[in-house]
């Protein structure tokens, strides 16, 4: 435990955690065990909802914030209440995670990268550093989200009532990669081991296996069989 360490009501903690200083620690967190919190990070705090929030409820009554076994936490990361986090997961300095977010066991949080509330990421995903995961998507298990990249859930650009209707992020199948700086229009769907190239736009769903390319993003060519998923010696189905 280091100096400064902040720990509200309810909170559980596990054995061989350990916690850096100035770390905050909200109520009820729940911290499985051989954590490592780094230094400054905040776990489980509530949301607030600005005035002109769509997004962002009112939940007074959101769960705890889950931590599984043998996750780190980086130096300055912020945890909402209401996300459940898996065993093994890497949370690299400076990140933010929302409520109502869940990350499968093994999965990769780059440093400085952002997501968004209503969000489901599965197991062993890599998405890294400044990559922007927007509010209402999907993340299938193995997807790897290069830095920068950028997801978005609103063609509306924050105008008129309807645009409410229509609010969702984009949903990536399995295997799925995603480049340096790509963005990623509201809604789409990339296919299972796909790929997407670095700093294209993609404004159609993307088909399985198949690489894409450019402004707006066009099919190049397939996935090469020995890149696909099942082929790499980490996959288990």
């Amino acid at each position: 435990m280091g100096h400064n360490v902040i720990i509200g009501s309810g909170v559980t903690i596990s054995d061989g955690v350990e916690i850096g200083h100035n770390v905050v620690i909200q109520d009820f967190v729940e911290i499985g065990k051989n954590c490592k919190i780094f230094e400054g990070a905040i776990l489980g705090k509530k949301p607030a909802k600005a005035s002109m929030s769509v997004l962002t409820e009112d939940k007074e009554q959101l769960p705890p914030l889950v931590i599984g076994n043998s996750v780190t936490v980086g130096a300055g990361c912020v945890i909402y209440r209401g996300a459940n986090i898996s065993d093994m997961v890497f949370l690299g300095d400076l990140a933010t995670v929302r409520e109502d977010v869940e990350i499968g066991a093994m999965t990769i949080i780059g440093r400085g990268a952002t997501v968004e509330n209503k969000v489901l990421i599965g197991k062993k995903c890599k998405i890294e550093s400044n990559a922007y995961i927007t509010a209402m998507s999907t993340i299938e298990d193995y997807c790897f989200i290069a830095p920068c990249a950028a997801f978005s859930n609103d063609n509306f650009l924050g105008r008129t009532e309807e645009r409410k209707k229509h609010f969702k992020g984009p949903t990536l199948r399995k295997g799925s990669r995603i480049g340096a700086g790509a963005v990623i229009l509201p809604g789409l769907e990339i296919g299972e081991d796909a790929l997407v190239a670095a700093g294209s736009v993609v404004t159609k769903n993307v088909p399985p296996r198949v690489i894409v390319m450019g402004v707006p993003a066009k099919i190049i060519r397939e996935v090469p069989e020995d890149q696909l998923i099942e082929a790499q010696i980490f996959y288990e189905g």
